[in-house]
């Protein structure tokens, strides 16, 4: 799933290069919140951005398991209007923020809250330009280890990132996504929950179309 994923990313840009400079496309960013490499909420989040492939727009998908985030210090130096005085990985995600249209992020259930790594993305949001995300499109998938293990939490947190951000939350089929899934990999094995995080990615299409 994750090199199918790779490739159609590829495919898309190709897409879109054909396109033409005049060509309006679109720009998508999935963030895989799980500290582990091939994780489950990582396949969900290459299931959702199969549509944006189809539908020609430009994907950004960006795995916090390859990236160095530093929590926040709250040392206010970009309330300042400095920026964030902490230089890592965040900096690609402070370019991926201003130009996408719509954003989707994909995370397991660590204490029935999201991974510290999706938290230290969140808090160092703050240090984005003022209105980043405002208006954007955004939705939510969240893996859980059993029945009632957190997703609803992690969903509600990041509906809460996005609401905070002035973004505006888009379910699938009812709400955000969510799974039980423990060891890499079975998540695979649940063709209903895959259709799910598709459905999610249509429905952010179809959004964006109005």
């Amino acid at each position: 799933m994750i090199g199918k994923i790779n490739a159609l990313i590829h495919v898309c840009g190709a897409v879109c290069e054909e396109q033409g400079e005049g060509a309006m496309a679109m720009n998508i960013l999935g963030i895989s919140g799980t500290p582990r490499k091939g994780g489950n909420s990582e396949i969900l989040l290459d299931a959702a951005l199969e549509p944006f492939v189809e539908a020609n727009w430009n994907i950004t998908r960006v795995l916090l398991s390859e990236k160095t985030i530093r929590p926040c210090v709250g040392c206010d130096t970009c309330a300042e209007g400095k920026g964030c005085r902490i230089e890592d990985d965040m900096c690609d995600i402070y370019r991926a923020y201003e130009q996408c249209d719509a954003i989707i992020i994909s995370a397991p259930a660590y204490w029935r809250n999201v991974p510290a790594q999706l938290k230290a993305v969140i808090d160092r949001t703050y240090a984005s330009k003022n209105g980043v995300l405002k208006g954007k499109l955004g939705g939510a998938m969240a893996v859980g280890r059993g029945q009632g293990g957190g997703q609803a939490m992690v969903i509600s947190a990041i509906y809460n990132f996005y609401l905070s951000c002035g973004a505006l939350c888009v379910p699938a089929d009812i709400n955000g996504v969510t799974a039980v899934a423990d060891k890499p990999g079975d998540i695979l094995s649940q063709p209903r929950r895959l259709e799910q995080a598709r459905a999610l990615g249509r429905n952010i299409i179809c959004y964006a179309r109005k």
